[in-house]
């Protein structure tokens, strides 16, 4: 079967290869899984450079989530059947043909949902969820700054609060991008090519300030967001494609606004149940139409190391996803 490599930390398109290695074979509790679409994010190209906090190594495959047709199940394996399709996080990655991965943490994928949009699913979805729900602990009526708004966690930050019935004001830059927010149903878009100042912009559609701020971006952009908080709101720092930025305190103090850190991966094994539960909410609004993640034009598997690039160049928008 063809797998995708880390040859040593550098970009993507440099330092992956994709290579012929034996299929795996499923052990006892595990499935064979046949991968139709597998979902990329930022912290893959992280790890590809070396600057994940999860630290990688050379022969690192990208892909954390997935989503494939079950080929055979290993001893022991019950509750699940060969040929149904299954999504789920793999810590192995899942850039490869074929992967074998525990059968008590894959996610049967409802009748009707697509397998890209699977695979778009656990990771922006899942951090979105517990950033709204369990850190933001966001309420109906309340207002939502979300900043790069139109990549896969911006778009899947507008679909939740809004289904959790809050008002969105989403920032992104360019034509497409606005586009793309539009479609998805921000409440208020705002292109910050055309309007680089845009913190009085946010306040005015806010009443002054916003009750929650979603960052995804961090940088100079963490500055503006942090303008942009009302009393008692809540900004959420979700990540640092923009880099890390320096933080004076006393801004908080003067508003009497929290900043509070996400760090859905690090909070899965202290609640060990809480995957399978956002895994099943979500599946089921995917189901319903609730939630529908954006999709990037799918780039097919052997092209991966150049949808990895692009997206670390900011190339792309909505969900990547490799299909196979």
């Amino acid at each position: 079967m063809k797998i995708w490599r880390l040859k040593q930390h550098g970009d993507p398109l440099e330092q992956l290869e994709l290579v012929d290695e034996d299929a795996p074979v499923p052990g006892p509790g595990e499935v064979l899984i046949q991968q139709e679409a597998v979902g990329l994010a930022f912290p893959d190209v992280l790890s590809c450079r070396g600057m994940y906090q999860v630290k990688s190594y050379p022969g690192f495959t990208p892909g954390g989530e997935s989503c494939g047709t079950v080929a055979a199940l290993g001893d022991g394996v019950t509750g699940i059947e060969v040929g149904q399709r299954v999504v789920y996080l793999g810590s192995n990655g899942g850039l490869a043909e074929q992967v074998v991965h525990a059968a008590d943490a894959v996610f049967v994928v409802p009748d009707g949902v697509p397998a890209e949009t699977a695979a778009a699913i656990p990771i922006n979805y899942c951090t979105t969820l517990y950033a709204l729900r369990e850190r933001a602990k966001l309420q109906p009526g309340e207002s939502v700054l979300i900043t790069g708004a139109a990549g896969g966690t911006g778009t899947a930050a507008i679909q939740l609060s809004k289904a959790m019935g809050a008002t969105t004001i989403a920032v992104a830059g360019g034509a497409t991008k606005v586009g793309v927010l539009r479609d998805v149903g921000a409440d208020v878009v705002i292109d910050h090519q055309e309007t680089p100042d845009w913190v009085d912009a946010v306040r005015e559609a806010s009443g002054g300030g916003v009750d929650v701020a979603y960052d995804p971006v961090g940088g100079d952009t963490f500055h503006q967001v942090r303008r942009c908080m009302g009393w008692d709101g809540r900004l959420l720092v979700i990540g640092f494609v923009a880099g890390i930025p320096e933080y004076k305190t006393n801004h908080a103090l003067l508003k009497s606004y929290s900043v509070v850190g996400v760090h859905w991966g690090a909070s899965l094994p202290r609640f060990p149940d809480s995957l399978g539960e956002q895994m099943h909410t979500l599946l089921d609004m995917a189901a319903a139409g609730t939630i529908d993640p954006p999709l990037y034009p799918p780039y097919a598997f052997d092209q991966a190391s150049q949808a990895l690039q692009d997206l670390a160049d900011r190339k792309t928008h909505g969900k990547v996803v490799a299909t196979f």
